[in-house]
C-alpha cells in the first residue's frame, strides 16, 4: 500500500520564494496539513521543487493542490531521468493523484512546474505529497 514518502528527514529545495519571505510563504508550508499556508514562488519561467529521500523509494502517485490562477499548466517528475508529464487543472482543489505506471526506484525527484497559469510565472502550491514505497 502507498504511503507519504516525505518525512522529517526528506530535504526539500525550492526554485524560489515570494520576495524570499520564507517566513510567510516557505517551502516548508506545502507539507504542514493547514489550508491556509502555503509555498509561494516568486516570479520566472520555470518553478521547481525538488525532495530528496533518506532511503530508496519507489515512487507510484503524486498529490498537489495549487491555488487557482496560480497554477502549472504542464509539469514533469523527473528521477534520474523523466519520470513522468502530468497536466494539473488550475483550480483549488486537491488534484486527483497523478499515478506513474511503473513506480521508479529513486532517492531524489524534482517536480518541474512549466507554462504557469500566471502572467509572471509564480506558483503557488498548498499542499504537495509523493506517495509510494521504500525499495527493498
Amino acid at each position: 500500500m502507498a504511503s507519504s514518502l516525505i518525512c522529517s528527514e526528506t530535504q526539500t529545495r525550492v526554485s524560489s520564494v515570494l520576495n524570499r519571505d520564507v517566513k510567510q510563504y516557505g517551502k516548508k508550508y506545502m507539507f504542514d496539513c493547514n489550508e491556509e499556508t502555503c509555498w509561494n514562488s516568486d516570479q520566472g519561467e520555470c518553478q521547481w521543487v525538488s525532495l530528496e529521500f533518506p532511503n530508496t523509494v519507489r515512487v507510484s502517485e503524486l498529490k498537489v493542490q495549487f491555488q487557482g490562477g496560480f497554477s502549472a499548466k504542464t509539469c514533469r517528475l523527473e528521477g534520474k531521468a523523466l519520470l513522468s508529464h502530468f497536466y494539473p487543472e488550475d483550480n483549488n482543489t486537491h488534484q486527483i493523484s497523478f499515478l506513474l505506471p511503473e513506480a521508479p526506484v529513486v532517492d531524489k525527484v524534482k517536480i518541474m512546474f512549466e507554462n504557469s497559469a500566471d502572467f509572471f510565472g509564480r506558483i503557488i502550491v498548498y499542499s504537495l505529497d509523493v506517495l509510494g514505497e521504500k525499495a527493498s
